[in-house]
């Protein structure tokens, strides 16, 4: 049976985020960042969160070596910055020269001015065809009242129209 998951999943909303590490060289600290919308809680106790990377991702390697990573979450006023790490390495690079952030007090990871950001220490890693899932212990977290988050649906950027009515406490699986 041929499963296009692509066209199927490109029907799920998802937020989107910027994850950030960094690799220490003799040259200094090197920062980089992605975005990534493959982001799930997969623990509240102890908080843990996992995100999915391409096992050839050079950004998966930097992660496993530094132990550490950033997430911020983007509001709808960041789909230009969602797009600029979307892009190869050497692009990324230029995009984090001019990028607004600062190392986390727990991980040195950059946080980004958002609605919501975690630091994370490693925790696991599965490999899963052609992903490798990276389990991060959450050490750090914050929110801010922003504008509505950034969505990512059928291949593009969209803002939420109105904030949902929240669930029955029961309803919640």
């Amino acid at each position: 049976m041929n499963v296009d998951l692509r066209a199927t999943m490109r029907t799920f909303a998802t937020g989107v985020t910027v994850v950030t590490t960094y690799v220490d060289r003799p040259e200094g600290r090197r920062h980089d960042a992605v975005t990534v919308n493959s982001l799930s809680s997969v623990s509240l106790e102890p908080p843990l969160v996992a995100i999915g990377l391409r096992h050839a991702s050079p950004f998966l390697a930097d992660v496993l070596e530094s132990r550490v990573f950033a997430v911020s979450i983007l509001d709808v006023g960041a789909a230009d910055l969602a797009g600029a790490f979307a892009a190869r390495r050497d692009q990324r690079a230029a995009a984090l020269s001019s990028l607004s952030a600062t190392p986390g007090a727990a991980t040195g990871a950059l946080v980004i001015d958002s609605p919501g950001w975690l630091e994370c220490v490693y925790h696991q890693q599965v490999a899963f065809g052609d992903h490798t899932l990276v389990v991060g212990e959450v050490v750090a977290a914050g929110v801010q009242e922003r504008r509505p988050p950034l969505i990512f649906l059928h291949g593009s950027y969209h803002a939420l129209a109105q904030r949902a009515v929240p669930l029955l406490p029961e309803a919640i699986c």
